[in-house]
């Protein structure tokens, strides 16, 4: 059962933005202090990827857990109890399927596709690091 009115919540919603959330903003801020150099909803590539390391192809994605369905079958579990529940299961199931999508359509182009949850660039932001770096690493051994 939602605390909210239908107002408040609409109003809620509203302020979710698209770009330059938190969680991207702290990852940007992370790479480019390891010296790491890039473009942000780079729009010349399918799915305009958060950040674009277009030097190695790598496209990161920062989702959300909620808007692209982490632990889905326990989120579905919820929101089917819920208000508007049928509305979000939609939605969040037409993201899921977009995001394979894209992941799809970018690896076919030759990118690497990565996507850290929100969460985890939080609290874990080094480990994500580590892991665009230890991808990087990969790259430069394959070109040699």
């Amino acid at each position: 059962m939602d605390k909210l009115t239908k107002e408040q919540r609409r109003k809620n919603m509203q302020h979710i933005k698209s770009n330059d959330t938190s969680i991207e903003v702290l990852f940007r801020k992370a790479l480019w202090a390891k010296g790491y150099r890039y473009r942000k909803n780079y729009s010349k590539l399918p799915g305009k990827p958060d950040i674009a390391l277009t030097k190695y192809k790598i496209a990161i994605f920062c989702d959300s857990e909620f808007f692209h369905g982490k632990d889905w079958d326990t989120l579905k579990a919820r929101l089917i109890n819920g208000a508007n529940g049928k509305y979000w299961i939609n939605k969040i199931s037409r993201n899921m399927e977009r995001d394979d999508k894209i992941n799809k359509t970018l690896s076919s182009m030759g990118w690497t596709v990565i996507r850290f949850w929100g969460n985890d660039i939080s609290k874990r932001t080094d480990t994500c690091i580590k892991v665009v770096e230890e991808i990087i690493f990969s790259l430069k051994l394959s070109e040699d």
